[in-house]
């Protein structure tokens, strides 16, 4: 049962027979196989289909929900009885903000050092895309913004408060100076992350509270880009200030602290709130309390 509600969970994620097999490792006929098989054992129909996946029907959302919390508390009944073998020992799929890796490294690092036998995955994810993974258990934890947009049914832990810098070239008429307002920004050639990114959200909202207009030139949804084009082409950009600082090393490079005034969001640790927690999960959480600052 436990193999078939895990298939339905891949093919509700996939949306596609063959891509839903793929990323299980079967063939499409055993998968197939084994979400009619459950339609049989349940007595309803699950998966409405032509000459291909046409969506689940309300049974089958319905048993979607039932079978993410299954699968869940079978995971989690795993890792009890491989701690109570083995110790603390496993592996953590983590995703991440783009902004906030430097702190995932930080976190991971600490704790691998401490738990030699807890191995980690790290994905670089838009706020959106972490929560979708969380919910749909393709990640067992995730580093983004606890106040800034709705989290749903999360557990979380605050690690920082964001600051924010402007990174600029050394010859920059913003160079030299101890810091920058928001509203010095107007008119500059801006590169920043894309509007998907929750982080471009919160610099367009302190931008239109300090009465600007946001417009960037490039946009990408990876820093290295944005401080690539700063490096190369003379373009400006915002990041928290620990990040602008981890990317300016051995660059030629100006950081430049932004004046309080605008949204300062706390990044944290969330993981779906659960009763009892894993305890690679329970510890990691804690870890994340203790460097918390």
């Amino acid at each position: 049962m436990i193999a078939k509600l895990e298939m339905l969970l891949a093919l509700a994620k996939e949306q596609h027979f063959g891509r839903a097999a793929e990323s299980m490792g079967i063939t499409q006929p055993t998968l197939s196989t084994g979400i009619r098989q459950l339609e049989g054992q349940l007595g309803v129909k699950l998966v409405q289909r032509g000459s291909r996946y046409g969506g689940l029907t309300p049974e089958g959302q319905r048993a979607l929900v039932w079978a993410r919390q299954i699968v869940g508390d079978t995971r989690k009944l795993r890792e009890e009885m491989r701690y109570s073998q083995e110790g603390l020992a496993g592996h953590v799929r983590l995703a991440v903000i783009p902004t906030a890796l430097t702190w995932a490294a930080r976190l991971t690092s600490r704790f691998s050092a401490k738990h030699p036998n807890v191995s980690f995955s790290i994905l670089s994810r838009s706020s959106v895309d972490l929560l979708a993974m969380l919910e749909n258990l393709d990640a067992d934890a995730g580093i983004t913004y606890l106040d800034n947009e709705p989290l749903g049914r999360m557990a979380s832990v605050g690690l920082y408060s964001e600051h924010y810098a402007l990174l600029c070239p050394p010859d920059h008429a913003y160079a030299k100076r101890k810091n920058v307002q928001w509203q010095d920004l107007g008119g500059l050639r801006l590169c920043l992350l894309t509007p998907d990114m929750q982080n471009r959200r919160i610099i367009n909202r302190n931008l239109m509270e300090a009465g600007l207009e946001p417009k960037t030139l490039i946009e990408s949804n990876s820093t290295i880009v944005l401080v690539s084009n700063v490096i190369e082409g003379g373009f400006v950009t915002v990041l928290p200030t620990d990040l602008a600082r981890f990317l300016s090393v051995g660059h030629d490079l100006s950081v430049v602290p932004i004046a309080e005034g605008g949204l300062v969001p706390t990044v944290g640790l969330i993981a779906v709130h659960q009763e009892p927690y894993t305890p690679v999960l329970q510890s990691l959480m804690r870890a994340a309390a203790e460097i918390a600052k």
